[in-house]
């Protein structure tokens, strides 16, 4: 087991990422199952320990609350809930994680959005005596909105209703019912007891009647090879490097990182939004040239013909089969205390490329626990969730977010406060 202080073992940077998040319910158990996962893979140094050890003993806990490894803000530990998003880092012999752990509340839906926007898998918790209840569905909802790949629902506390079967299965059919309304294409189910830690690294000896995969199982082997678009050439540009060296008098290599697609020299691409053609005559990174790239690598490209490019540009394939338009349509949620402006005009970052925009129209605000469209309600605020138009002062070259996750997002920012209100997935 890698611990995650020390120093790499061989080959630990080629090793596959799988980024997850978790949700639940508040007292779903969601920083429990996080602490022992990390407790039961050995991914904790003693100090670290006896820390918990001795936080639990004076909150006059029975046994030790590893909840505490990821409730790291004060205010989390004092009302025993979490608030804002934790990241904790893993790895095993198979994979590297990036654990993102989000909050339950209704209120810190903006903070499930941001923890979940990059992950390849979501794992749900269910408390196994309420079953699925209204924030189960919210989460469902948001997981499915992201387009999260896989999601593995962990039905916890099994302990508490005594290890039953039917308990699980009644749970597991109810939340199918839930994901045949959402767009929802891998579910699995684990019961679970995060406490004790049946099925959590470990198979428990209490749930004999359950024949399938641990938790740590899955994401150790569940394959998220295929969740990339390795199609469509998706490369936008961040930098545009020219040394001005004697070494390298003539070197104008474009910088960013692979979207979408696989590219090797050779290959012929479009520039957007100039729409010339060009081969690409090399794949720099700092350790040399590379044969080929795929996402989410960052390499340095460079073109047989001198062109003009700069940041914000995108290189594709010859048929890019990117959108180019100024009116977009797109899912929001809304990040900030200060509510939409019907009309207002924001700055727009898509991908590397930043342009201004309007609010042009709410076409609707969801409402993530009935899962029910309000076509009345125009009023956009902080944590609401809303199918938008906006107008662009140029044109964005875009795929849907079902396509691509990373050319399909954007963000709104606030341009008299530079903060960032809205994240958006285009439709």
């Amino acid at each position: 087991m890698q611990n995650i202080n020390s120093e790499p073992a061989p080959g630990y940077l080629d090793m596959e990422l799988l980024r997850f998040t978790t949700a639940g319910s508040v007292d779903d158990g969601k920083s429990t199952l996080i602490g022992r996962l990390l407790f039961d893979s050995k991914a904790i140094f003693e100090d670290q320990m006896e820390a918990i050890t001795s936080a639990s003993l004076r909150k006059g806990d029975e046994d030790v609350n590893l909840a505490l490894l990821t409730d790291g803000l004060r205010a989390e530990r004092e009302q025993g809930i979490t608030i804002d998003v934790a990241y904790r880092y893993f790895a095993t012999p198979k994979r590297k994680f990036i654990i993102a752990d989000t909050p339950g509340h209704i209120q810190y839906t903006r903070n499930m959005v941001t923890g979940a926007s990059t992950a390849n898998l979501a794992v749900i918790l269910v408390d196994a005596r309420y079953g699925v209840i209204e924030q189960t569905q919210r989460h469902a909802y948001i997981s499915s909105l992201l387009q999260i790949p896989h999601i593995v629902i962990c039905i916890n506390k099994m302990d508490l209703v005594e290890f039953k079967q039917d308990v699980f299965e009644k749970i597991r059919k109810r939340f199918l019912k839930v994901a045949g309304k959402l767009e929802i294409k891998d579910v699995r189910f684990v019961p679970i007891s995060a406490k004790y830690g049946d099925n959590v690294v470990d198979r428990s000896s209490n749930m004999n009647w359950y024949n399938g995969p641990t938790l740590m199982y899955l994401l150790e082997n569940i394959h998220i090879a295929g969740d990339l678009n390795l199609v469509d050439i998706r490369f936008p540009v961040q930098y545009v490097i020219r040394p001005q060296s004697d070494k390298y008098p003539d070197y104008r290599g474009y910088a960013g990182r692979l979207a979408g697609g696989v590219i090797k020299p050779g290959d012929r691409v479009r520039i957007l939004p100039s729409g010339y053609e060009s081969a690409i005559k090399s794949i720099d990174t700092f350790n040399g040239p590379l044969e080929y790239a795929k996402p989410p690598q960052s390499v340095t490209v460079t073109l047989e013909d001198d062109l003009d490019i700069s940041r914000g540009d995108m290189i594709t394939g010859i048929k890019s089969g990117l959108h180019a338009s100024q009116d977009i349509r797109l899912m929001v949620c809304w990040l900030n205390q200060k509510p939409m402006q019907l009309g207002g005009k924001y700055l727009l970052r898509h991908t590397t490329r930043d342009v201004r925009c309007v609010i042009k129209n709410v076409d609707f605000k969801m409402d993530i626990n009935s899962l029910e469209k309000n076509k009345a309600d125009k009023q956009i605020g902080l944590n609401d969730i809303a199918s938008v138009c906006i107008k662009t002062t140029r044109p964005l070259f875009y795929d849907s977010y079902r396509t691509n996750r990373y050319t399909g997002s954007l963000i709104l920012i606030d341009e008299a406060t530079n903060e960032t209100v809205g994240a958006g997935m285009i439709i």
